[in-house]
């Protein structure tokens, strides 16, 4: 279960509120706890709560909410979250960032941080457009791993790794996309892949 930093506090409200008064909150009441007048946003965020196992709700219940305690919670860990890396053409670095818990097993202790996947040109790898990516803050990758790679010190891309005499190649996993051969010095590895979660 990997859940966004609003997504998180949502959840420890409803686990506050549910203790102290023994019933779910309205839509209303989470909405002033967190200045949302949306009342379509808030019940987007508990959809999404409830998709990813957080909570149960019952649609023939006013203020029906169970919390399901994850069967590994102490096998979560918080990751920053630095916005995307493009999985097709490079794209500008942009970073903005926000906290997901994903379990401990993807991350082995190591640094490391989450990006969001923009494209498809890692397809035939299984890494799909929309999906989050785990990786190791490692700069020497070994040929063969998924890299995050900043190009020329201002764009980013996710690519195989592979070297090839004083030059970098970055290869894509989908036929349709050319791969990449640069100089060694206008590549500069930002991490390697370790693991990788989608949200439906």
């Amino acid at each position: 279960m990997s859940l966004t930093r609003r997504q998180r506090e949502i959840l420890e409200f409803l686990r506050r509120f549910l203790r102290e008064h023994g019933y779910a909150p309205s839509l209303l009441e989470i909405g002033k706890a967190f200045s949302l007048s949306s009342s379509a946003t808030i019940h987007k965020h508990l959809c999404a709560l409830e998709a990813r196992g957080a909570i149960r709700r019952s649609r023939g219940r006013r203020r029906y909410v169970e919390l399901v305690d994850p069967p590994e919670a102490a096998g979560l860990v918080e990751l920053p979250l630095l916005g995307s890396v493009p999985a097709g053409k490079p794209l500008e670095a942009v970073q903005v960032e926000e906290r997901m818990s994903i379990p401990e097993y993807l991350v082995g202790g190591k640094r490391a941080y989450v990006l969001k996947v923009q494209g498809d040109s890692m397809r035939d790898e299984q890494i799909r457009d929309g999906d989050y990516v785990v990786v190791e803050d490692r700069p020497v990758p070994e040929n063969g791993e998924t890299v995050v790679a900043l190009l020329r010190g201002e764009e980013v891309t996710l690519k195989k790794f592979h070297r090839e005499r004083g030059k970098v190649k970055l290869s894509p996993a989908n036929p349709a996309f050319e791969p990449m051969l640069l100089p060694a010095r206008e590549v500069r590895i930002q991490g390697i892949v370790r693991g990788l979660f989608r949200r439906y």
